[in-house]
């Protein structure tokens, strides 16, 4: 019979851990940045960020652009020195590759800037949140908002049971929902088909928030092409959609993301603000990547790195010690199973292996020992699988 090894820090390790447990609880429910960790805990040295989310491939094919029509130019001075274009300037350029009237289109500095906005300016009375997922959906509620939580069923791995949740609604009766697809940290995607069918059949609730940020990582065919979900704001009079650019292009630094939403949201927020919420370099990069030169380059490295990532979510399956859940999005909802704690798991994997992954210990619904583990290059998913076999003695 195999033995157990359950991870154990030794006396060193558990100062820089306690260091390390200090700096997340000072993050609340979100992962301190790689910058504040190399800044506290110099003795660190990182080789993978397997804890923020993106694409490393799309982040090379932009920043080789950049290079040569910024940094090497004279165009930096320009984006460091003059004000960007207000909100609708920049909408008004990226509409027509989006397929959405500019009245349409609120450009936000990332996500969390539109998620704040909705829950603070739009949403009323009663919320439903899905858990376990992205607690910001929850923290932003106000005061006078009441926030029902739906949970997702570990034994189903954390699958939206449609007809199911539908009930739940119905005896609620909430003024909002929030659906998230694919749902973080638990990677589950409702196909197109089956969520036009929950969307029809939610048609009484006033206001339902659809977040895409990973959508670029969902596929339903073997071509791995790129699902539009972002088509059913024109279908539904009652949906916002919400779009990171974070992950999918692999540029969080620049913070830049998009909502679409009815006119009259979209001017009572500029009337109160958000003129020139976009950075000068956050306005090149969204004219620079809505073309269809950018498109045909990105498509490529898209896919190549879906496939990439399924590959290592079958490699990590091998682990005896973990459960891996379903995930169509480019990270894994990882269980530990061998009894080790997810904050020591993910302490020996930064100290030891310079590998930074994310505990989920702060997820409300996730009752267990989870961890999740964000897909990066081929290159750095192998160091991965190397660090976690030698951690688990296989």
């Amino acid at each position: 019979m195999k033995e157990v090894i359950v991870i154990k820090l030794d006396e060193h390790e558990l100062i820089i851990a306690n260091t390390i447990h200090r700096l997340k609880k000072e993050a609340r429910s979100h992962s301190p940045g790689i910058f504040t960790l190399l800044e506290k805990l110099p003795e660190l040295h990182l080789s993978v960020d397997a804890c923020f989310l993106s694409n490393p491939y799309a982040t090379e094919l932009f920043l080789r652009i950049l290079s040569e029509e910024v940094l090497k130019t004279q165009k930096l001075r320009a984006f460091l020195e003059f004000y960007p274009s207000q909100n609708q300037a920049i909408a008004q350029n990226i509409a027509p590759f989006i397929g959405i009237e500019e009245k349409n289109i609120f450009v936000a500095n990332g996500a969390i800037e539109i998620i704040q906005a909705l829950m603070h300016r739009f949403v009323q009375k009663k919320v439903v949140v899905n858990i376990p997922t992205f607690s910001s959906y929850y923290e932003f509620a106000t005061k006078d908002t009441k926030v029902l939580f739906y949970p997702l069923k570990k034994e189903e791995d954390f699958r939206l049971d449609t007809e199911h949740y539908i009930r739940f609604v119905k005896k609620h009766h909430p003024h909002t929902l929030i659906l998230i697809n694919q749902n973080n940290p638990c990677g589950g995607y409702l196909p197109k088909e089956r969520l036009k069918e929950l969307l029809a059949s939610l048609y009484f609730v006033e206001h339902i928030i659809l977040d895409l940020s990973f959508i670029h990582f969902a596929y339903e065919d073997e071509d791995l092409e790129l699902v539009d979900l972002e088509g059913l704001f024109r279908e539904f009079d009652n949906v916002t959609v919400l779009k990171s650019m974070s992950k999918d292009f692999g540029v969080a630094g620049l913070r830049v993301g998009y909502a679409l939403m009815s006119e009259d949201k979209i001017r009572a927020l500029l009337d109160n603000g958000y003129l020139w919420n976009v950075s000068g370099l956050g306005e090149y990069f969204l004219k620079r990547v809505m073309n269809e030169h950018f498109m045909r380059q990105y498509e490529i490295v898209r896919k190549d790195y879906i496939r990439q990532t399924q590959e290592f979510f079958t490699a990590l399956k091998d682990l005896e010690s973990l459960k891996i859940y379903p995930s169509r999005a480019n990270f894994a909802l990882v269980e530990l199973l061998d009894g080790s704690r997810a904050e020591d798991f993910v302490a020996k994997m930064l100290i030891k292996y310079g590998i930074y992954v994310r505990t989920c210990k702060d997820k409300i619904g996730l009752d267990g020992e989870f961890v999740r583990i964000a897909s990066r290059t081929r290159e750095e998913n192998q160091k991965i699988l190397t660090a976690l076999k030698d951690l688990f003695g296989k």
